[in-house]
């Protein structure tokens, strides 16, 4: 994660940019690979009534920027609570995309059909060539009321194709009627 810590109208001390630290590791172990730049500012205001300082996160994410700002009367107070928002918003935004891949129980997927290509029984895995000519990765839970040596290559079978980590798999796998 880049960080970039930046100072306005007043001089940034030592443990602010420990607690920064602090703060940073934490969102590294929490939310690894997930923040890719964070930037935060620290500002002296003119208001008393709006606190003495303001701080300032702004993380980018895939996808998105997440902004916090928070006005207090201590630095150190302001950062605790603007990462603290920043943790929940993180949350928010994986859960949010774990949310949408999943697709809803029940949901009709498209039934595709195709031939077993290959098969890696003692690995518990096949590709089946779909009628379009793709491979598609399938995995032994993927198997609808049948197990692996049920299967030959060359058989016909039905699928739903769903995207995996390295491309096309199925979700689900049965002898075609």
């Amino acid at each position: 994660m880049e960080l970039k810590i930046e100072a306005r109208n007043v001089e940034l001390r030592k443990g602010w940019q420990t607690k920064i630290q602090e703060e940073q590791a934490k969102l590294v172990r929490h939310y690894p690979n997930f923040v890719l730049h964070l930037r935060v500012s620290i500002a002296a205001t003119a208001h008393h009534k709006e606190g003495g300082f303001e701080v300032k996160l702004v993380a980018s994410v895939p996808n998105d920027t997440v902004v916090v700002t928070r006005k207090a009367e201590g630095v150190r107070a302001a950062l605790t609570e603007s990462f603290d928002v920043l943790a929940l918003q993180l949350k928010e935004i994986q859960r949010k995309k774990r949310k949408n891949k999943k697709s809803p129980r029940g949901a009709e997927q498209a039934q595709l059909s195709g031939v077993i290509r290959r098969l890696s029984p003692h690995e518990s895995y096949g590709f089946i060539t779909s009628a379009d000519k793709r491979d598609i990765y399938f995995h032994e839970n993927a198997l609808k009321n049948m197990e692996m040596d049920d299967l030959t290559e060359g058989d016909s079978v039905v699928f739903g194709e769903t995207r995996g980590d390295k491309g096309p798999q199925a979700a689900w796998v049965r002898v075609a009627d």
